[in-house]
């Protein structure tokens, strides 16, 4: 039984996967004059569409918003309620219907025409009302549905996700939208982390800095680590970093050695610790941490002055990946 279930899943997907692979072939000179007439839109990408179009149109939306097309979705069934006083004349109208025969589009493609919104038809049915209305259209060519019914849409709005995609990663690639613009827009959440989050949020600054002079004997390095709690001590002559002690330094002192107080701080110090800028980003301090099995980097300002020691669970307090 399980294995009849294993089947069925397998065959949907793989039909959906092939339709996919012949979509690849259809894509022509419409879908580059899509492109253009969304590159060259001033205003916003207006989405609409209903059912499974509208929620997949919901989708193109979103997908535009983040990766820097200005979009947002025009529910068809409120639009005739006072809505359609979002449209502009620099706006552009993307609407999606598998049927093109959608009722409840029949306001918005109205008004669109009377002012003068340019209209770009998403569906499957080139000669439907929709189609000759619209400026540009983008058909699907669906052989079938997986649905075995031929009722739900499955492989029709797999490929007009898709197309959504390919219309949002074109022109991200057209604008030249970068990392930097990314990280800008998706500030929240683990991503947001990734891409925004800087060391200089995170470090310890100031009188939260483990400090000891060269001279310093080990007992006083001792004392200075366990009060300021960050697993090292930075060995400084004014401002000038001599390196760094951790703990691991002074059980390998006190293993070699034995209790000698004739032992200070430059005695058994690290020279030369590692530095960052504080405008790292704190993935690429944990990625630096993990590359030289590391807890502790030393942060700097512009100019190359000590101003904050980072430490790896301040990191993972912080849930940067």
């Amino acid at each position: 039984m399980s294995d009849d279930l294993v089947l069925i899943g397998r065959k949907t997907i793989r039909q959906e996967a092939e339709a996919l692979v012949s979509f690849v072939e259809s894509l022509d000179d419409s879908f580059s004059k899509a492109c253009r007439r969304l590159m060259g839109c001033s205003g916003t990408v207006v989405l609409t569409g209903m059912g499974k179009s509208g929620l997949v149109a919901r989708k193109w939306a979103s997908t535009f918003l983040s990766t820097g097309t200005r979009a947002y979705f025009l529910n068809p069934a409120e639009a005739s309620h006072g809505d359609l006083g979002l449209l502009r004349k620099s706006d552009v109208l993307v609407v999606l219907s598998l049927s093109g025969e959608t009722e409840e589009l029949i306001p918005v493609l109205r008004f669109a025409a009377e002012s003068g919104v340019p209209c770009i038809a998403v569906t499957q049915n080139p000669e439907s009302s929709l189609a000759r209305q619209a400026e540009t259209v983008l058909e699907l060519r669906v052989r079938e549905e997986a649905c075995p019914l031929g009722l739900a849409p499955t492989t029709s709005t797999t490929l007009m996700m898709a197309l959504g995609d390919a219309l949002a990663v074109t022109l991200m690639q057209e604008r030249g939208f970068s990392e930097k613009d990314f990280a800008r827009l998706h500030p929240g959440g683990s991503l947001g982390r990734r891409l925004v989050l800087r060391v200089e949020t995170l470090m310890h600054t100031g009188d939260k800095i483990p400090r000891v002079a060269p001279t310093a004997p080990l007992d006083e390095v001792l004392l200075e680590m366990t009060h300021k709690c960050l697993g090292l001590a930075v060995v400084l002559d004014g401002a000038q970093v001599h390196g760094v002690i951790t703990d691991g330094d002074l059980r390998r002192a006190f293993q070699s050695n034995g209790p000698r107080r004739d032992l200070c701080a430059a005695d058994v110090m690290t020279s030369n610790p590692r530095r960052v800028p504080q405008s790292l980003l704190a993935s690429e301090a944990r990625e630096l941490m993990a590359r030289e099995s590391i807890q502790q980097l030393l942060v700097d300002s512009a100019d190359g002055q000590l101003v904050g020691v980072v430490h790896l669970y301040d990191l993972l307090r912080a849930k940067v990946q």
